[in-house]
């Protein structure tokens, strides 16, 4: 039997997803598994990394009942990042993996941050890459202080993928694109490691996105090469956008992500602009809530996303519909300020559910163009339309939404699983099925009719952009105040009863 199939696995901050794609894009096998995130209240946000690895096994069974494991050439693996998981010598879990929510290290983040000029951030990165919360060396910082014998029982902090990748290959590597803020081109920095004496000691040897890592050592797919690949966040940006320059892409799930290719850089805070991969330079945006915020709020309204999507197509959007800030986490791109939090502003007592879900779809909406103008700044062009894909794009409603807050067309992925692909066409270049980057992409993607913005919304959602980035500046401030006054009731241990 000929082995003529592509596997990619993406084990995301909500499931383990994997499809099998034939080399022109037809879909043939697809598969997804949720499991929990644990919020331990406050700052504290982890997984079971035994639901990864246990997950993707169930996902390969699946296949493997279908009788296609003898058709697989190349499996490529991606995931989540920053979310990083400690292990021991033999490759066992420590502790829980730290998400990339968790704010636990906000305090050694701040410490680091005040430790790196600009100027370094430039000539190591290309881009000030901000130190935050979820940066792997708040994270080793916080664990070495918090959990010394932890820290002296870790060999290897690494990634969702490179765990599942050792559970495949038995071979443990990490790369370098999926390390932001502590690797380029080169490799890790020297310098920038130093920060935290042992971190360098602790990371996986590098290997290159489009390289084969090993190969399956069991099972029905034993013997099947593993391509590195990379983090999700580049996989569904290179996966929807490709490798032209000047194209751009909206992926939308727990987060918003935005993303430009363009080998211009013009250093601009709040960007991450990926190292070099064959010839091809992200830059990158990724907001801290988008889905998240339509889950929270779902939750809250006793609603199902899709619940919430029909409430919104049916009624108009008034006068009155409130504005949304979707920060209920802090934000990521462009402002990396994990203290902020979200708000609903101009509520009316005649405000209904359909009101409030059309502001948080809104919000998230004003979150990513706030991201995507940064990064038309870094990228020096501005995308004529968007590649669009991932979970909140199966919402009509709210597509329609983003295109008219963006003012340009978004064009859906085909294959819905804008990261998978990206995994996929590293995979296939990586085990040279195609003769480069580029023409695996173009060969694995199609797309859908674009949706395009209605012109007559244009002024409005303009004007409320422009309201959305004040808010934000001002509820910065009146929350600082409010954390600021807590504070002091707090420490004096003064109630108050009413």
């Amino acid at each position: 039997m000929m082995a003529d199939l592509i596997l990619g696995i993406d084990v995301g901050t909500t499931a383990v997803k994997l499809v099998v794609i034939a080399a022109d894009g037809t879909l043939m096998h697809g598969y997804s598994e949720n499991y929990p995130i644990h919020r331990h209240g406050g700052a504290l946000v982890e997984q079971d990394p035994d639901d990864w690895v246990h997950r993707m096994d169930a996902g390969i069974a699946g296949l493997v009942a279908k009788g296609l494991a003898p058709r697989i050439c190349a499996i490529g693996v991606t995931s989540q990042v920053n979310t990083h998981v400690f292990l021991d010598a033999s490759g066992r879990p420590l502790v829980p993996a730290i998400v990339w929510q968790d704010g636990r290290a906000e305090a050694e983040a701040l410490a680091l941050e005040a430790r790196v000029s600009v100027e370094q951030k430039l000539a190591w990165f290309g881009a000030p890459i901000p130190i935050d919360a979820s940066h792997p060396l708040s994270r080793m910082a916080w664990m070495r202080r918090h959990r010394p014998e932890v820290w002296a029982a870790t060999r290897w902090v690494v990634l969702p993928k490179d765990l599942c990748l050792h559970h495949l290959t038995g071979e443990m590597h990490t790369d370098a694109v999926s390390n932001v803020g502590i690797a380029n081109e080169n490799g890790f920095v020297a310098e920038v490691l130093a920060l935290v004496p042992g971190a360098a000691e602790r990371l996986a040897p590098l290997c290159g996105p489009a390289e084969v890592a090993g190969v399956v050592k069991h099972g029905a797919l034993k013997g099947v090469p593993v391509v590195t690949c990379t983090m999700d966040g580049w996989c569904s940006i290179f996966g929807a956008a490709g490798a032209q320059d000047g194209s751009g892409t909206h992926v939308s799930g727990t987060s918003e992500i935005m993303g430009i290719v363009s080998r211009n850089v013009t250093p601009t805070p709040g960007v991450v602009v990926f190292p070099e991969l064959s010839g091809l330079r992200i830059h990158a945006g990724p907001t801290q809530s988008g889905g998240a915020s339509l889950a929270w709020f779902c939750n809250w309204a006793g609603l199902t996303p899709e619940r919430a999507g029909a409430l919104v197509s049916d009624a108009p959007r008034r006068a009155l519909t409130p504005l949304f800030l979707p920060h209920i986490s802090g934000e990521r791109a462009p402002l990396w300020n994990g203290n902020l939090r979200g708000a609903f502003l101009g509520l009316d007592a005649s405000c209904d559910l359909a009101d409030l879900a059309r502001a948080v779809m809104e919000g998230v909406g004003f979150s990513a163009r706030h991201a995507l103008e940064a990064l038309e700044t870094s990228a020096g062009v501005r995308p004529d339309h968007l590649t669009c894909g991932g979970g909140g794009f199966r919402s009509a409603v709210w597509t329609q939404i983003k295109a008219n807050i963006m003012g340009r067309p978004m064009v859906p992925l085909a294959v819905n699983e804008p990261g998978l692909l990206g995994a996929c066409a590293l995979a296939a270049f990586g085990a040279d099925i195609f003769p480069s980057l580029a023409t695996a992409q173009s060969a694995l993607v199609t797309h859908l009719d674009p949706v395009l913005p209605d012109p007559d919304r244009r002024g409005l959602y303009d004007d409320l952009f422009g309201l959305y980035t004040e808010a934000v500046d001002v509820n910065a401030a009146l929350h600082a105040r409010l954390v600021a006054r807590a504070a002091i009731y707090a420490g004096t241990g003064t109630g108050i009863m009413l």
